[in-house]
């Protein structure tokens, strides 16, 4: 499967179905900053000494077109890290979106130019830009290891990270998950319940109906 195909592969699946197929989910704090954020991309990893983007306006000149940057800033997560300024840079380079697990801010820039973004927060001061940090190799990233080679997946429901080496199999689970949910839906609308297809055990809920 080539990278076009795979990104289509990826972004049909979606955040929901791949982080039970085999996917990394990352923790809910990372989230879209604007209304129908989407990306489906290789990572870029990124490494910040806290407080500072140096890496990332490196990693924004190195990157591979067609990558997503994945940040780590440590424990100062309340900067503005990223903003009109480095989106304008990155669409440049040709760069797919940020995830990172700190701040961003010109968010209605960000939505403007239409840059897929995934943050920890918006805020406003900045960063320093003089501290060592690392571009490419592994970085851990809200908790999810992320490597060169893995893919990131992004949309209203979260962000995955797919490790490159389980990309095939995760796709195939992903499919083989979406096929059963079709025929789920498909068993409802005949008016099948989820208590039925899923095997539940009702009898361990108390209670009855509503009752005058």
């Amino acid at each position: 499967m080539d990278e076009q195909d795979t990104v289509a592969a990826l972004g049909s699946l979606g955040a929901a179905t791949l982080g039970e197929s085999g996917g990394l989910p990352m923790p809910p704090r990372i989230r879209p900053v604007w209304p129908g954020a989407a990306l489906a991309a290789p990572a870029y990893p990124v490494g910040c000494t806290p407080g500072d983007n140096l890496a990332v306006h490196v990693a924004v000149t190195r990157a591979p077109a067609g990558s997503v940057l994945v940040v780590d800033v440590g424990d100062v997560p309340e900067r503005g890290y990223w903003g009109e300024v480095l989106t304008t840079a990155a669409l440049a380079r040709g760069l797919a979106g940020l995830v990172i697990d700190g701040g961003v801010r010109d968010v209605a820039a960000l939505e403007r130019l239409g840059f897929p973004v995934f943050s920890r927060t918006v805020a406003l001061p900045g960063a320093t830009k003089r501290a060592r940090g690392t571009v490419g190799g592994t970085v851990v990233v809200a908790g999810v290891p992320v490597s060169t080679g893995d893919w990131v997946v992004g949309d209203v429901d979260g962000v995955v990270v797919v490790p490159g080496a389980g990309l095939d199999r995760t796709i195939a689970d992903g499919r083989a998950r979406a096929a059963a949910e079709d025929e789920y839906f498909a068993a409802l609308r005949s008016g099948s319940t989820t208590v039925e297809l899923l095997d539940l055990d009702a009898s361990l809920i108390e209670g009855g109906g509503w009752s005058a």
